[in-house]
């Protein structure tokens, strides 16, 4: 097979293209940068948001399967009025000419998608097919709206979503725990959120898994372990680094601070994976072991 992966200057398309690489499939890597860190056969820089650039890209290369990592996350940013057409442009119409260019090559698609299409309310887990979507924050919305296009567009793909994302290549929680704890010995962490933690190592393989499958669809996908809070999350950080830190548990009220409204309720129903004979990710434990064995290195 023959890969295309967007996004290859964030955390999870990083290590797709690895995954590829170390499965021997021929892949291009693109990202809006010039120069993306990128480990696949060619790289192209590539603007999502360009319809004709898109088609260009995809249909010279045509490949196999499109894995569409690439996406607007800055969560709290997104909410300003001056970045919601560019939010917009990126997750809902950059995606739309994604899913238009692989309808027109016959290609498969997987689209990486969000818990926060949901609006997280309850404590049960959302299930990949259920429909009431309430996104409670323009991130959210236009993740939605990619959704929407993804599947309204072709029969050959994939939605996959994810939530608490953590990776080699980029920003993300565990890391900013760890950098806090150069300049503080006692920490406030929001303990009424409730998800699971996913390394973008492990989701990558089960990523490059289903694209060579036929099982086509909704999934959610992270780590395995059970369902936890922020705060749990950072303990067991700095008890895996043996760093002495003072944590206080909050609730995200007495947190305050964020722009974006958040979902409380991030439990992603994971057992259409095992249904469909995919393999489920590792502990999150474990990966969060292998991960800052991997930081620290």
């Amino acid at each position: 097979m023959k890969f295309f992966v967007t996004g290859v200057g964030g955390q999870l398309g990083f290590d797709v293209i690895n995954e590829l690489k170390a499965r021997k499939y021929y892949c291009i890597g693109s990202d809006i940068l010039q120069d993306a860190k990128c480990e696949g056969d060619e790289y192209i820089q590539l603007d999502i948001t360009d319809e004709k650039a898109v088609f260009e890209a995809i249909s010279c290369c045509m490949p196999d399967a499109v894995i569409h990592c690439a996406a607007w996350t800055a969560v709290d940013a997104a909410e300003d009025e001056a970045n919601i057409g560019k939010v917009r442009a990126i997750n809902a119409d950059g995606t739309k000419n994604i899913a238009l260019a692989c309808k027109k090559i016959g290609c498969k698609m997987l689209y990486i998608s969000t818990d926060y299409v949901f609006d997280g309310n309850g404590d049960t887990p959302w299930e990949p097919d259920c429909k009431e979507y309430s996104p409670l924050n323009v991130y959210g919305q236009t993740k939605l709206e990619g959704e929407k296009a993804v599947s309204g567009l072709l029969d050959s793909y994939f939605i996959v979503r994810i939530a608490w994302v953590f990776g080699k290549n980029g920003s993300n929680f565990v890391k900013t725990m760890l950098n806090l704890s150069k300049k503080y010995s006692s920490l406030r962490v929001v303990c009424d959120q409730i998800g699971t933690p996913t390394y973008t190592a492990d989701l990558a393989r089960l990523l490059v898994d289903i694209c060579e499958s036929e099982k086509y669809g909704y999934y959610h996908a992270t780590n395995e372990g059970g369902y936890i809070s922020w705060y749990d999350f950072a303990c067991e950080i700095f008890k895996q680094a043996n760093i002495d830190m003072q944590i206080t548990p909050v609730t995200t009220a007495e947190y305050g601070a964020s722009v974006a409204a958040r979902p409380f309720n991030s439990r992603l129903d994971k057992s259409k994976l095992a249904a469909n004979g995919f393999t489920p990710l590792p502990d999150w434990k474990d990966a969060l072991a292998r991960y800052i064995k991997e930081l620290l290195q």
